[in-house]
């Protein structure tokens, strides 16, 4: 949809989109990534989650709800979605000295951290490196799900710490 020549937005138009970028810079994409906060207990803590997607069953969220993903290269062994991956595919950190917190139905003993090639340290889960995903735009999403991009296939992770087959909900 074109503009007609000579025509300018109101202002209010014009403030308004202005806003709308903001807001979706804001809250879209690679910020729906947890990062460490203060806890009620004053340290800093990274909490996973569970949720039910419908069509996909219960998998692990970050505690704003957004769905955390495996990307298969990492093997279970260490980051590998780095650079352009990562700004698609952006990282769950953990912050030096934060804690990690297990929310209902996660298991504390599959939680962990790895070096992430790019500083810091990454959440893992049973040796699976978390990530969330640009493309899920609101909490709940599960746009990731069995697609292969950036170098390899990305699955959501059930609570048992194994990936979700493409297909399977439960």
């Amino acid at each position: 949809m074109g503009m007609l020549p000579g025509y300018h937005a109101p202002r209010t138009l014009l403030a308004a989109t202005g806003l709308a970028a903001a807001l979706c810079v804001a809250g879209c994409g690679g910020s729906s990534a947890p990062v460490a906060r203060p806890s009620a207990s004053g340290g800093s803590a990274v909490t996973i989650l569970t949720r039910s997607l419908a069509g996909t069953g219960t998998v692990l969220v970050n505690s704003r709800g957004y769905a955390l993903y495996m990307f298969e290269p990492d093997a279970q062994r260490q980051v590998t979605c780095t650079g352009l991956c990562a700004a698609t595919w952006p990282p769950v950190k953990i912050s030096a000295g934060a804690r990690l917190v297990a929310g209902p139905g996660v298991r504390a003993d599959l939680l962990g951290s790895d070096p992430d090639p790019s500083g810091g340290r990454v959440v893992t889960y049973n040796g699976w490196p978390l990530y969330t995903y640009t493309g899920d735009i609101q909490p709940g999403q599960d746009t990731g799900q069995g697609i292969d991009l950036n170098g390899g296939v990305w699955f959501l992770l059930r609570p048992s710490g194994e990936p979700l087959s493409q297909g399977l909900a439960g």
